[in-house]
């Protein structure tokens, strides 16, 4: 068994559900101290975070993930346990495996292996993990990297272990991510009988025209690196439960994921400007001073890595091992990335096949995890072994 297949296992045992870490980071801190890692745990709220650096100059490298994974699901549609990992037909089954358990395990072992041959590196290596991932992300990375900033410890290139892989390990690398922006539209009615509708004014029939004109609208069309700012509802909900209530609002999600061809500003703006036409067309405000609320959440700032040290290291290391280069993509959800990345760090994302993530028996592939060790081992010597 591989080391880093043991350390997979080990991590995936321990039940760690947003925000609980479930005693994985002091399993990751024991081996990285070994190492001569210095630690620092980072306890915000109810989220457990650490910050390890090897090392007092730069440049930095630092490897970041998370340790908290989501709920299994029904446990009896999974075909083994979901905290007992499992082997099956060369994969390795259990929830985390692949988001991301595996990558933080491939991490510490490339660290363990670059360091026996090469404890003199130059520069620094660091580790910034945290339990808050895959929940609010608030008490995080978040506040790690606040913390950081404050004393002026800079990371200059960062690779997060988010699983990116396509098809097959490190076919794909995230070099950037998209926006995320998300808006609570609640349009005020008055209830009535819907036998006497002359007595009340339905925000349903208000919202239609508004609601197509959403839809519809073309936010911008997206760049070189960038498919188009996309608009998506996800939730609409209105009235009692009644047949015979006209509801007296009605609530509206929805959410941006946007290219950097625009903005959480211009995008508000415009979204505000056309709720305002709406109502001014529909003469809502015969009976509602007030009638419509819009409230915004901005989850993260789209993020680009151009061309240049790290990315050129990504490559060649991906080439080194698995013989052929990734494509680079910004497609997906967001990750922790967006926290870093503002710092002026480069950011990528490399990681396992992403087909099973938060799904029913989550898995990876065994050979996937000790390619991917491989190839976080060629990067570090990339990156902090001067060339001649």
């Amino acid at each position: 068994m591989s080391q880093t297949l043991e350390l997979t296992q080990t991590l995936i045992r321990a039940p760690s559900l947003t925000p609980d870490d479930a005693g994985c980071q002091d399993v990751l801190i024991e081996r990285l101290v070994r190492l001569g890692f210095k630690v620092e745990r980072m306890l915000f709220g109810e989220v457990s975070n650490f910050w390890a650096r090897r090392g007092t100059t730069g440049p930095l490298l630092a490897f970041a993930g998370h340790t908290d994974v989501v709920p299994p699901g029904p446990v009896e549609q999974w075909d083994s346990d979901p905290f007992t990992p499992e082997i099956r037909h060369g994969h390795l089954y259990g929830r985390g495996a692949a988001d991301m358990k595996g990558s933080l395990a491939a991490m510490v072992v490339a660290s363990e292996r670059f360091l026996a041959k090469s404890p003199d590196h130059r520069g620094s290596i660091g580790f910034l993990i945290t339990s808050d991932e895959e929940g609010l992300a608030v008490d995080g990375t978040r506040r790690v990297i606040e913390t950081l900033q404050a004393r002026s410890e800079r990371i200059d290139w960062c690779l997060v272990g988010e699983p990116s892989s396509a098809d097959e390990v490190a076919d794909t690398v995230k070099n950037g991510r998209r926006g995320s922006l998300h808006g609570r539209l609640t349009f005020r009615g008055v209830q009535g009988h819907v036998a006497y509708p002359h007595l009340a004014e339905n925000p349903i029939h208000g919202i239609g025209r508004l609601i197509a004109d959403l839809a519809d609208e073309t936010w911008d069309h997206g760049n070189a690196f960038f498919p188009p700012t996309s608009f998506q509802m996800s939730n609409i909900w209105s009235g009692t439960g009644a047949t015979n209530v006209i509801p007296g609002s009605l609530d509206l999600l929805f959410n941006f994921r946007y290219s950097t061809e625009s903005t959480a500003h211009t995008l508000q703006a415009r979204v505000e400007a056309m709720v305002e036409q709406h109502v001014l067309n529909e003469e809502l405000r015969t009976q509602s001073k007030y009638p419509y609320e819009l409230l915004w959440n901005l989850s993260g700032e789209p993020f680009l890595t151009p061309e240049g040290e790290l990315l050129e290291a990504v490559q060649d290391s991906i080439r080194a091992i698995i013989g052929r280069g990734a494509t680079l993509s910004t497609a997906g959800g967001t990750s922790d990335g967006r926290f870093i990345a503002p710092t002026g760090a480069q950011v990528v994302e490399l990681g396992p096949v992403n087909r099973s993530i938060h799904k029913v028996n989550e898995c990876v592939r065994v050979q996937d995890l000790d390619r991917l060790t491989d190839i976080y081992q060629a990067l570090l010597r990339r990156l902090l072994i001067p060339r001649d």
